[in-house]
């Protein structure tokens, strides 16, 4: 590092990306999923590295700035294609609103038929979220009920009127068929009309209109003063009712062209991104059920895929042996074996499941295989800093005694002879699996644990996580105590 800060020294750098791109690729493409980005941001990691050459030749562990940068530059590029994938699917909501559109001259003469063939709780709770834009939690207080069961309501609401469309020839989605609604189902009434209905009722229920005053003046006898006075009376009502009238005609008029001008594009843009986030959250639950469905169907070719190898790694002359040993491969793949598998017979026979993964790791242990044992596990990285730590501060007769950590789960896993095994149940979710199994040790007795295993791209490996680390610590400790030489 050094040598790059003060010379640029290609070659110095060359050593550096050598040393040390295998654990920045590695992390970047735990956090990214994708080789190609991966290594997108691998380049960018050493790039910044070349950057800051300078302020890093004193740093202590190089490797830790190393992973930090990759997790920074890694969350960039994640939230990068978040941001891609939501542009995306906004712009096919669009899409589905412009296409919903062109339909509303299909839906809007059949529109008031269809409110009518709803139930009144479905009708009353469609009106107020489409109709007069209510919230959730509006809707809830209104109708006396949650604001759960009101949006399930209107949900309800929408799939019949989709339904009642559908059966007249309009196929529309009851996403579109919302989003349609709400732009065209209300429009702005006539100008002044709402005031001169409010002028009418007004003076129809203070009772002065002008035929109740000429009933009532047929049916008392007035003197010619009296009538007199009544006349100017009405006049005046009628002049000032009329005067009123125009007055609120024009403040209306006022109102109600700021209203037009900027009310509803506001209004439209509130709902459709209110649309938009319904829509979102209902592909975001497709989504999880389409990949549920994706893992069951690949769980189901692995089994298939490892009862067709099976049958492969028979000998052909064996006829009746092989059928026997593929009918036991099935079995072992749709359910746990019942049969002790003795010490002898154990093989490596790779990690295509979880139950060849744990077979492989105790030939490897007995076989004292390295490689193998290695491709068998897979660290959890907390567990393997912690177990890192207790093996670093034991006595040091035990470390030589081991070498390595390595050495001590080779030890672990052999301290008491073993004279069978065999798996008790799997259960598999996704990339992560669960295995009960049971050893039988010389003398007869039976013990029983669970193992965590995850999936990665070679096969099945078993996890080495904060359970298997006390076990190893107790027997790390217990060495100690023992003096070991």
């Amino acid at each position: 590092m050094r040598d790059y800060a003060g010379s640029h020294s290609e070659a110095a750098f060359a050593e550096l990306v050598r040393r040390h791109i295998d654990l920045v690729y590695s992390a970047a493409l735990r956090m990214v999923c994708d080789s190609h980005q991966a290594e997108d941001v691998t380049q960018g990691v050493f790039v910044a590295l070349a950057q800051n050459a300078r302020q890093l030749t004193d740093h202590p562990v190089l490797s830790g700035w190393l992973h930090r940068t990759t997790q920074n530059l890694a969350a960039n590029a994640v939230r990068t294609n978040v941001r891609r994938q939501t542009r995306e699917q906004e712009a096919a909501a669009m899409n589905e609103l412009l296409s919903a559109e062109a339909r509303w001259e299909q839906i809007e003469p059949e529109l008031d038929a269809a409110l009518g063939e709803l139930d009144e709780a479905d009708r009353d709770a469609l009106l107020l979220r489409y109709f007069e834009k209510k919230s959730a939690q509006e809707m809830a207080k209104r109708l006396g009920i949650s604001a759960e069961a009101a949006q399930k309501r209107v949900s309800r609401a929408v799939e019949r009127l989709r339904e009642f469309f559908a059966k007249r020839g309009v196929t529309v989605g009851t996403g579109a068929l919302a989003v349609v609604i709400t732009a065209n189902a209300v429009h702005a009434a006539p100008a002044g009309l709402a005031a001169t209905i409010s002028v009418a009722a007004a003076l129809t229920g203070a009772g002065i209109s002008t035929s109740t005053i000429i009933t009532t003046t047929k049916t008392i006898a007035m003197t010619t003063f009296q009538k007199t006075v009544v006349a100017a009376t009405v006049a005046v009502l009628a002049g000032t009712g009329i005067y009123e009238f125009h007055q609120n005609s024009k403040l209306r008029d006022q109102i109600q062209t700021l209203q037009q001008q900027q009310a509803p594009l506001a209004g439209q843009m509130q709902q459709l991104q209110r649309e938009r986030d319904e829509a979102t959250k209902n592909l975001a639950a497709a989504q999880r059920e389409i990949g549920q469905a994706r893992g069951d169907h690949d769980e189901l070719l692995r089994l298939r895929g490892q009862v067709a190898a099976t049958r492969q790694r028979q000998p052909a002359a064996a006829g009746s042996e092989a059928k026997a040993n593929t009918a036991k491969a099935q079995s072992l793949a749709e359910s746990p074996s019942i049969q002790f598998t003795p010490s002898a017979d154990w093989k490596n026979v790779g990690n295509a499941s979880p139950a060849d993964a744990f077979q492989t790791l105790l030939w490897a242990s007995l076989n004292r295989d390295t490689n193998a044992l290695i491709k068998s596990l897979v660290w959890d990285t907390t567990a393997k800093a912690k177990l890192d730590a207790l093996f670093a501060a034991a006595p040091e007769a035990v470390r030589q005694k081991f070498g390595s950590v390595d050495g001590l789960i080779f030890e672990n896993l052999n301290n008491t002879p073993m004279a069978g095994f065999r798996v008790v149940s799997v259960s598999t979710q996704g990339d992560e699996a669960t295995l009960l199994e049971e050893h039988q040790y010389e003398g007869g007795r039976v013990r029983q644990n669970s193992f965590t295993l995850h999936r990665q791209d070679d096969g099945w490996r078993i996890v080495l996580d904060e359970n298997r680390l006390e076990k190893l610590g107790a027997y790390l400790s217990s060495l100690a105590s023992q003096n070991v030489k």
